[in-house]
């Protein structure tokens, strides 16, 4: 899933996925008047003022550099609609340089929708310089077929003002199940309606978060080779445990369940919550949109200091595109994302003039050299408290980073009955639940 779907200045840049007669892909004419015309998407729409703005400059100062070349962008919110993705795929109208999540790019290969970029990916300039791990994501039997844009890690937000009011240092966050089980009792017996911690449990939400909880102890919600459920173990039990035992024993969840990311949200925003589980990127949100005080808002990794879920999005190619085409798109790709210090999301100085935030410690895309380098830039720049989030990076060095499952969605949903079930129900039956959930992810998986 995207953490928020990704957040650049005042609004969600995630965008396009048109009506499937309104996005032209490889099948489009690949000249215009001698240039390689490309077809690209993810463009913000013009409600997002700024962000459009950025986005049209960085295409116009590359379609100067590069005066052989045309850039079509299209819009549309968000940058994929699952419900039209694989249509457009199939009826051959995906644009020539398409967004897709992390959990895509095997899906697209294995409906043969992607072009092969290995011949030509020694003529991307920054693909060394992207972390390893976000690679081989789009690497598929050796091959490669798309190139990583962003990434996330989860974490756990929480409110230090409300740390201090309850007696905890806020220096020191949780760094374990049973550290945060305390410190949300603590938090929650501050009455007025403060909750301690807040989960999701509805809309996939609810998976979702349970596979991060799941990673955090140290499990797996699918064995390794994709095969099997994984959650009927003493990891999937201490997770659902957990969480029962701070709804009803602590009463440190508050009452009202069945939560979705913008209620948590609003929660935090308002002041009424200690902690919830997510990436760096929902701190610009409760700050622009939902009250909050980057002052007050700090991020630790996640607890248990076993693993965490990762995510993000990137671009692959249309199977149609021709190699003009590609080479044309990895120069675009170069030009836009994967410039440390510059373009659409590294300008961190034209962000800074637009009262974007920097300074959050993601999304973070390179490594060696070019990772320094644009840490310095963003550093330079920052305009949020860069403290209230170093135990963050400090602690995401030790923890094992792990992708979506796959058929993420479908598993989700199975997930989200079993976290909804343990937090409003005082006497569900964690293994049966379980037991359940298992043989249903199974039967997922089979189907392939």
């Amino acid at each position: 899933m995207s953490s928020t779907g990704f957040r650049r200045t005042f609004v969600a840049l995630s965008v396009c996925s048109l009506a499937l007669t309104a996005c032209g892909g490889g099948g489009e004419d690949d000249s215009a008047g001698g240039k390689t015309r490309i077809t690209v998407n993810c463009m913000p729409p013009k409600s997002a003022k700024v962000d459009r703005q950025f986005f049209e400059q960085d295409i116009a100062s590359f379609e100067k550099a590069n005066p052989d070349i045309d850039v079509v962008a299209h819009d549309a919110f968000p940058c994929q609609d699952p419900k039209t993705f694989d249509a457009k795929l199939a009826g051959g109208q995906m644009e020539d340089v398409f967004y897709t999540y992390f959990t895509d790019a095997k899906h697209v290969v294995d409906i043969n929708q992607a072009a092969d970029l290995t011949p030509y990916i020694k003529e991307l300039k920054s693909y060394e310089t992207i972390q390893r791990q976000l690679r081989d994501i789009y690497t598929v039997d050796g091959q490669i077929y798309g190139i990583p844009r962003t990434g996330y890690s989860m974490g756990l937000i929480y409110n230090k003002k409300l740390f201090q009011r309850a007696g905890l240092d806020p220096d020191q966050p949780p760094a374990t199940w049973d550290e945060l089980r305390t410190a949300a009792k603590k938090i929650a017996d501050l009455g007025n309606g403060t909750v301690g911690y807040a989960d999701y449990s509805a809309q996939n939400q609810g998976g979702w978060h349970f596979t991060a909880e799941m990673y955090a102890q140290g499990g797996d919600v699918v064995s390794a080779d994709g095969k099997k459920a994984t959650i009927d173990t003493p990891e999937g039990r201490a997770v659902l445990q957990n969480l029962h035992d701070m709804r009803w024993t602590d009463n440190s969840m508050g009452s009202k369940q069945l939560l979705v990311i913008n209620d948590v949200q609003q929660m935090m925003g308002s002041g009424k919550l200690g902690m919830y589980l997510s990436a760096p990127d929902n701190i610009p949100i409760l700050v622009k949109e939902k009250g909050g005080n980057y002052e007050d808002l700090a991020l630790a990794p996640m607890p248990g200091g076993e693993g965490t879920l990762i995510g993000g999005d990137g671009y692959m190619f249309n199977k149609k595109a021709s190699p003009e085409q590609i080479r044309a798109g990895l120069n675009w790709l170069d030009h836009m994302f994967l410039t440390p210090g510059d373009g659409f999301l590294g300008d961190y100085a034209r962000a800074k003039k637009a009262d974007a935030p920097v300074g959050l410690p993601e999304p973070r895309l390179f490594s060696g050299a070019a990772d320094a380098k644009d840490q310095e830039i963003k550093k330079d720049n920052a305009n949020v408290p860069v403290e209230n989030y170093q135990a963050f990076l400090d602690g995401n060095q030790n923890l094992d980073m792990k992708i979506e499952p796959p058929h993420a969605q479908q598993i989700y949903s199975v997930l989200d009955s079993v976290v909804s079930a343990v937090l409003t129900k005082k006497d569900a039956d964690i293994d049966q639940l379980l037991e359940d959930a298992a043989g249903k992810i199974d039967s997922i998986l089979a189907r392939g």
